[in-house]
């Protein structure tokens, strides 16, 4: 039974639910928060967004169905852009850490987009669209991301230019994704790989869709005309296997996947070495470099001492850890901190992101988190905790 101690398990990356008028005014709505309010969303903010957390089912309740059938989530507040000109690649290749030499048309890459002292501005999918480069960057960061870019596009030899995709998103994930996703796009959509992506006309709408997502279930995003979003949303809500998912839930699915979220788990501080991002960099970027901020991330592969952390997985018993709660030693010495916590509704435990210092990184290693003033037991296991659905063909 879902319980209000369990709501709270999951709402720790948000604001409070309630907002002060003033805030409200201020906050932006995607195109769906109408449909969000009729829906009974309970909603706070998140990256300058007023984003629906909950509904009327409960995080809990929310969070299994997307494990078992499928869900739907808004995720309008995400931005989309595109690199054009016939230099693009090289060009995206100085400002990410992306193999795009290694991507033909229509595959996508997790990416890193670094910064000058090798830290992370951002993680984002980065995909050769054919004529295009298509990426989706992090809510709240087009005032941080796009700058940064163009900052770098203003300096580089070559033709290469940076555009906003004005459009609305939609994530259907879960093991009924693809089922569902068919009846209105056809059986080709069935057969798109994992990571891919292209334009697919959805129920007579043209849409850009990847079979991609961050529950890891199967599933789709869906990049949608502004006009067309609420419409579309509707009708996949109207398939008896779908249910709208809030960003309380999708919080707990993408850390049960071993998903970071940026700000909490990776930041500008934090390095791919430390974050155990590295496999995001090929060895032929390795070995070519050429991208802002490999000094320090090139450096730190090359010699291991200069890393001091990792982020690392974990499980407990009781209240879960906090992001910002201290890790401790069984002999009282601390360790590390925690940057993500929530209680993992399909382990029935909690679970969490932490970085630890690295003697304490290995799989089993019994530690404790400071939880409101009492120790808890935790143990550093491998990420993901759950098995992932991703679709390989």
């Amino acid at each position: 039974m879902l319980s209000n101690k369990g709501n709270r398990f999951v709402l720790s990356s948000f604001s409070s639910v309630r907002h002060g008028a003033m805030m409200m005014s201020t906050l932006r709505k995607t195109p769906l928060y109408d449909m969000h309010v009729e829906l009974g969303a309970s909603t706070a903010e998140f990256g300058g967004w007023d984003m629906p957390i909950k509904y009327p089912l409960g995080i809990m309740k929310e969070h299994l169905h997307c494990r078992a059938h499928a869900g739907l989530f808004d995720v309008s507040h995400m931005v989309p852009i595109k690199i054009t000109g016939k230099d693009r690649a090289k060009f995206i290749e100085k400002v990410t850490i992306v193999d795009f030499q290694a991507l033909p048309e229509g595959l996508g890459s997790l990416s890193m987009i670094p910064n000058e002292s090798g830290g992370i501005i951002d993680d984002c999918i980065v995909t050769n669209a054919g004529d295009h480069i298509y990426m989706v960057i992090n809510a709240g960061h087009e005032d941080k991301d796009i700058p940064h870019i163009e900052k770098y596009m203003a300096e580089f030899d070559g033709e290469v230019a940076l555009e906003k995709v004005d459009c609305g998103l939609l994530a259907l994930q879960g093991p009924d994704a693809a089922k569902v996703l068919a009846k209105f796009a056809g059986d080709e959509v069935t057969k798109m790989g994992f990571m891919t992506g292209k334009p697919v006309d959805v129920a007579g709408v043209p849409c850009f869709v990847t079979r991609s997502g961050y529950t890891g279930e199967d599933g789709y995003e869906l990049g949608i005309p502004i006009d067309e979003v609420q419409t579309l949303a509707k009708k996949l809500l109207n398939e008896p296997e779908v249910e709208i998912i809030g960003l309380g839930a999708r919080d707990s699915l993408r850390l049960e996947a071993g998903l970071c979220l940026y700000g909490n788990d990776i930041d500008d501080t934090t390095s791919p070495s430390e974050a155990n991002l590295l496999w995001t960099l090929s060895k032929r970027r390795r070995a070519e470099a050429g991208f802002v901020g490999s000094e320090r991330i090139l450096g730190e592969i090359a010699d291991k001492k200069l890393v001091k952390r990792k982020r690392v997985g974990f499980v407990g018993s009781g209240p879960p850890p906090r992001s910002h709660d201290k890790i401790y030693t069984p002999e009282g010495e601390e360790v590390g901190v925690v940057t993500s916590g929530v209680y993992g509704p399909s382990l029935k435990k909690p679970v969490g992101m932490a970085y630890v210092r690295k003697k304490y990184m290995k799989a089993g290693t019994k530690l404790q988190a400071e939880v409101r003033g009492k120790m808890r037991d935790i143990e550093i296991q491998k990420m993901p905790f759950i098995e992932p659905g991703y679709y390989r063909g």
